[in-house]
Order: C-alpha cells, then sequence, then structure tokens
C-alpha cells in the first residue's frame, strides 16, 4: 500500500475519533518526492498540502422498497458537480456509530414524553453493542443530558434519566439544540454519526437562525433524522423545517399520526442505519472551486437501477468556522 493510501485510510478510520468535525476529513500527506523515496527529515514526512475525504452514509431500497444489502463497490458510482470521482474508501458492515438523541422538552411535549422517552431506550437496545449516545434536551435553553463530564454512554439506565430530564415546560431552542449538538459530534470515537431530532418544528428563543443552521448541517459529517410531533392547531408546529433539516443532511423526516407510531419510527431509523454503507471519495480540489459541493449517488444491480438516498449537497467550509455565533455551553 502506497503511503497517499494508507494516510487516507487512516483519515477514513483514525481521525474521527480524534476529533474531526466535519465531512471533509482534512489530513495531511507527504511530498511526492518523500513518498517516492521514503526519505524523512527528523523521522517526520514532509507536509506539502492536504487531501480531503468525503465521507457518505448512503442507504440503497429496491422499488418495493425493502433495504439491499451486499453491495459491492463496483455498484456504485459517485459524482461531484456532475463530474465523476472515483471511490477510495467502502464499507458494508453494520459498523459502530455515535448516536446524539435531541429532544424537544417544551410545554408542547409534555403529553409525548413517556412515548419519546421509551422509543429512545427500545432504540438504544437495538443498536450495535458498540454504539455511543448522548442526550440534549431543549426548552428555553439546551441542556446535555448525561451526567458531568460524560460525553458519550451505552448505559440504558444513564439515557433513561437523560430522557426523562424534568417536567416538559416552557419555549423552544430548536436551532440552538441542533447546532450545539452537531458541535457535540466533534468528540465522537465513530465514523457514522446521527442525530435523531424529536420536535414539533418550532422555534422561538434560538440565537442561531435557520440558514446558519443549515450551513451547519452542510458542513457536518452528520445524517439527522427528524420525527415532528404535532397537536392538533398547534400555531408553532412547524413540519416543513423538519423536513428541510433531515434532507439537507440525506436523512429521512417522520411525521407519526398518533402516539403510538412513535416507537415503529424509531425502529426504521435504526433498520436504516444498519443497513447503510459508507462511500468516500477525494473531492476535485484543482478544478472545482466551488464553496458548495453537489453530489450524487447511483447505485445498480444486475443493470437493475436501484433508489439511493444520501446527502446531495455538502460545504467546504470547515464546521467550527461556522459555530461563532453558537450559544453559551448548555446548562448541567
Amino acid at each position: 500500500m502506497s503511503l497517499r493510501n494508507l494516510l487516507l485510510r487512516c483519515a477514513f478510520l483514525g481521525t474521527i475519533a480524534a476529533g474531526s468535525p466535519i465531512l471533509l476529513a482534512s489530513f495531511p500527506h507527504a511530498s511526492q518526492a518523500a513518498a517516492d523515496k521514503g526519505t524523512t527529515k527528523q523521522g517526520v514526512f514532509t507536509i506539502s498540502d492536504n487531501v480531503d475525504l468525503v465521507l457518505l452514509d448512503v442507504s440503497v431500497r429496491n422499488p418495493k422498497g425493502g433495504f439491499v444489502t451486499g453491495l459491492q463497490k463496483d455498484n456504485f458510482k459517485v459524482f461531484e458537480d456532475g463530474r465523476r470521482r472515483p471511490i477510495t474508501e467502502f464499507a458494508s458492515i453494520d459498523a459502530p456509530v455515535s448516536i446524539g438523541l435531541v429532544v424537544d422538552n417544551s410545554g408542547s411535549m409534555a403529553s409525548k414524553k413517556a412515548e419519546v422517552t421509551m422509543a429512545g431506550l427500545s432504540f438504544a437496545r437495538q443498536s450495535n453493542p458498540s454504539d455511543e449516545f448522548f442526550v440534549v434536551n431543549f426548552n428555553n435553553s439546551v441542556v446535555r443530558g448525561l451526567p458531568p463530564r460524560t460525553m458519550f454512554t451505552d448505559d440504558l439506565q444513564q439515557l433513561r434519566a437523560a430522557l426523562d430530564y424534568s417536567q416538559a415546560v416552557g419555549q423552544t431552542a430548536l436551532y440552538d439544540a441542533i447546532a450545539y449538538s452537531l458541535k457535540h459530534l466533534e468528540y465522537a470515537h465513530h465514523e457514522k454519526r446521527t442525530l435523531i431530532v424529536v420536535s414539533d418544528g418550532g422555534d422561538n428563543v434560538s440565537k442561531t437562525t435557520l440558514p446558519e443552521l443549515m450551513k451547519m448541517i452542510e458542513a457536518s459529517r452528520a445524517t439527522v433524522y427528524t420525527v415532528g410531533l404535532y397537536d392538533p392547531g398547534d400555531p408553532d408546529a412547524n413540519p416543513n423545517v423538519m423536513r428541510k433539516i433531515a434532507a439537507v443532511s440525506g436523512g429521512e423526516f417522520f411525521q407519526p399520526e398518533k402516539l403510538d407510531d412513535i416507537l415503529p419510527v424509531f425502529n426504521k431509523i435504526s433498520k436504516e442505519i444498519r443497513n447503510s454503507y459508507t462511500i468516500g471519495y477525494i473531492p476535485d480540489e484543482i478544478t472545482d472551486h466551488n464553496v458548495v459541493r453537489h453530489v450524487k449517488v447511483l447505485a445498480a444491480q444486475n443493470d437493475h437501477r436501484l433508489i439511493v438516498h444520501t446527502r446531495t449537497t455538502y460545504i467546504t467550509t470547515p464546521l467550527s468556522d461556522l459555530m461563532a455565533r453558537q450559544a453559551q455551553p448548555p446548562d448541567q
């Protein structure tokens, strides 16, 4: 394996655990001359430029809606801004995931809290044993659910306590909560990262604006699933916002019709995560200087086109640069 490929593989498998926060996983590589000769200076290869690796979570379904598993790299084609890019990394195993449960704790959610807690715990029980979780509750402010200095957990009792946090009252800081959760995922140990956001989509107290949040999601590695829970006649309900947040990340929006449907929705999200592929490629930084990049992934099996679900847009601006207006750290 060449040094370049070795470093790319490290970027794919290792830098996320060190806290790399964004879709573009920047990783330095040696100059070509040094790589060819295998020379070093004081034991360190000369750094000449950066390699960016774009990572996509991709789910594939057949025309009947069933998940298609067992595909290989050759079944996929990736295009960025209309130009095909070689797939450099590919994984189809049930890889561990870092998951944030972002739960509306405002007054409008009071009657739904028990079902959301039950669904969240059921989701965790079905997870890969190596999955890690965190919980963010929000109403007037954003509050981390886990104990201080506990960034992630796989302990069901800790998750239950985090989801049961206080009484559902107050207003809704939805955008601040998602922005904070994206930032929290910088510390994730796994390359697959997911947020599940449960809310009615209304926001009346956030400092983060919706356009700012959308850019953060485009710069993030996370796939965001949204679950919209609404009361009849609720003036703050905004399903369009929940739909947009999911779509820009390559996730999916769900709108349960009744409380008994919340658990099946979480089960559907679990199956999608468990059956997704991870595809990595190097973007064209020589001729493509667009900040906003458009991605298209195609999949086929036995000459039959399959239905692909993944993000279609990302931006090259680092997430950290977009967090400048982020609210103060959440309350404990």
